[in-house]
């Protein structure tokens, strides 16, 4: 029985590799014209990849991987993040960026991960673009995390379904040059230790979510039309 159950979770793993990678983000969300407010379009901004890690969890659930980042670092210290970071040099590619980082994070070795898609980029007020990369982890087991302490404080896991659910989440509105929109906090509970997975990461996870169960959260998501370009309302003046 358990051989048998191990083959219908591959089965489930495979099946949705198969369809994330005939992914084609939506138009209104990746045209290329798309930009960040006072950013030329003949502007290079700062690129970045995350890797959203997808595996299937002992109960069957797909579950995603994530981090909290160092309490020592100067910037976003102690939040939930994806891994990830800003391109290199000799980063040939989104993918190779993502990948890069994930290892150098907590220890990932690329060919673990079945990269299946990249998704549509998302924008941030600091002017960086940030790409995610869709993967797969076919064996969880193979994977034994070795964070870098001076980055990362811990590695954890989620399911992945939260971030179309109403439990456990609650919203703020906030304002950003006109543009009204609410941000998501999940609160997450693994053994003693709480985590809040927020704002851009959140959204990232919802879309990713809304992606792989083909079906919209359960709840108004209105993001900020920054980090898929300039608002809707500024689109007209291009």
């Amino acid at each position: 029985m358990a051989s048998e159950n191990r083959g219908e979770k591959s089965r489930k793993l495979i099946s949705l590799s198969r369809r994330l990678s005939l992914y084609e983000p939506p138009p209104h969300l990746n045209n290329p014209a798309r930009r960040q407010h006072g950013i030329p379009k003949s502007a290079n901004p700062k690129r970045a990849a995350v890797l959203i890690c997808i595996f299937e969890g002992n109960d069957g659930e797909l579950r995603v991987i994530l981090t909290q980042r160092s309490s020592q670092l100067s910037s976003h210290s102690g939040e939930v993040a994806l891994p990830g970071g800003k391109r290199e040099e000799g980063d040939a590619d989104d993918i190779a960026t993502a990948l890069r980082e994930a290892e150098e994070e907590i220890g990932l070795d690329p060919s673990l991960v079945d990269v299946v898609t990249v998704i549509e980029p998302y924008m941030t007020r600091f002017h960086v673009t940030v790409i995610p990369v869709i993967g797969i982890l076919f064996d969880k087991k193979a994977f034994n995390p070795t964070p870098d302490a001076s980055e990362v404080e811990s590695v954890f896991d989620v399911p992945l379904e939260m971030f179309l659910k109403n439990e456990n989440r609650r919203e703020v509105e906030n304002e950003w040059m006109g543009d009204k929109f609410l941000c998501h906090f999940f609160d997450y509970q693994s053994g003693e230790k709480g985590f809040i997975i927020w704002a851009f990461t959140a959204a990232i996870l919802i879309r990713v979510a809304t992606i792989v169960y083909q079906r919209p959260p359960a709840f108004l998501e209105r993001r900020p039309t920054l980090w898929n370009g300039i608002p809707d309302k500024d689109l007209a003046k291009l």
